[in-house]
């Protein structure tokens, strides 16, 4: 069919104005989105296509991962092996978290550290109770940093002397000296929490408190620890704040998704 040469000039600017729109499109460049915005997966010129589901995808944890490890402020601290809480290394394969609380009213996470490299917090050995004569733990956290006194990979002497507690989970102590906030050392620690569960691969059901752990010989067998996150002395509604908050952290480095509204 033939074109009048008038009418093909009038169409051409319109033309001339979509191959442009395309080129400019071809060429885009993708933005974080806006400030309380999520990034999401649309339909054409940005509104979601009708009828259709919303679409899921993994966000890069890298980004939130490594905020939380800043947040954490971990730093590494060890007892030489072969010296005191280390002196007899037992290898462990951690399956639980056991949170404590140092009930320390005039020492940090440093204090502790240096404590525990002297060897000055001793237990007296003896069968069925402390196996060599000194405590020691994985972490200690205060309001400022966490401090890593050994491996996770080896058994520590801070729950139920040689029972499960000390054979199968990683001890983490929170400070409560004068002057500090424990509410910026509770969440530190439910940092740190969310963290080891996701490298060793231990689920929110086996974070517990010391209070889980019998101790034989001694009354009452189930220590009121952490004594701030019991209710009347055993685990209730303080103690499932606490798990909310590990799991708050745990979504927030490792579980994010984006989701298209």
């Amino acid at each position: 069919m033939a074109v009048h040469a008038s009418a093909l000039v009038m169409k051409l600017p319109i033309v001339v104005a979509m191959l442009t729109l395309s080129a400019v499109c071809l060429h885009c460049t993708q933005v974080a989105p806006l400030p309380g915005r999520s990034d999401a997966v649309v339909g054409s010129l940005g509104v979601p296509a009708p009828g259709s589901a919303p679409v899921t995808r993994p966000v890069s944890a890298s980004t939130s991962t490594a905020g939380l490890l800043r947040e954490i402020n971990l730093r590494n601290d060890m007892v030489p092996r072969g010296t005191h809480g280390r002196k007899v290394v037992r290898p462990m394969t951690p399956r639980y978290i056991t949170i404590h609380s140092t009930q320390n009213y005039s020492a940090d996470a440093a204090r502790h550290s240096l404590a525990l490299k002297r060897g000055a917090l001793r237990s007296p050995k003896r069968r069925g109770g402390n196996r060599i004569g000194y405590l020691i733990w994985h972490f200690t956290v205060d309001d400022k940093v966490a401090i890593q006194h050994m491996p996770v990979t080896e058994q520590g002497e801070h729950a139920d002397f040689d029972g499960p507690g000390n054979r199968l989970s990683i001890g983490i102590e929170m400070c409560e000296h004068r002057g500090s906030s424990r509410d910026a050392t509770i969440e530190r620690t439910a940092k740190l929490t969310a963290k080891l569960m996701h490298e060793r691969g231990i689920p929110l059901s086996r974070v517990v408190p010391h209070y889980h752990w019998p101790r034989r010989g001694k009354s009452p067998a189930n220590k009121n620890c952490p004594h701030y996150l019991m209710d009347n002395g055993r685990p209730g509604t303080k103690w499932r704040w606490f798990l909310g908050r590990v799991d708050y952290h745990y979504k927030r480095a490792f579980q994010q998704t984006v989701v298209a509204r």
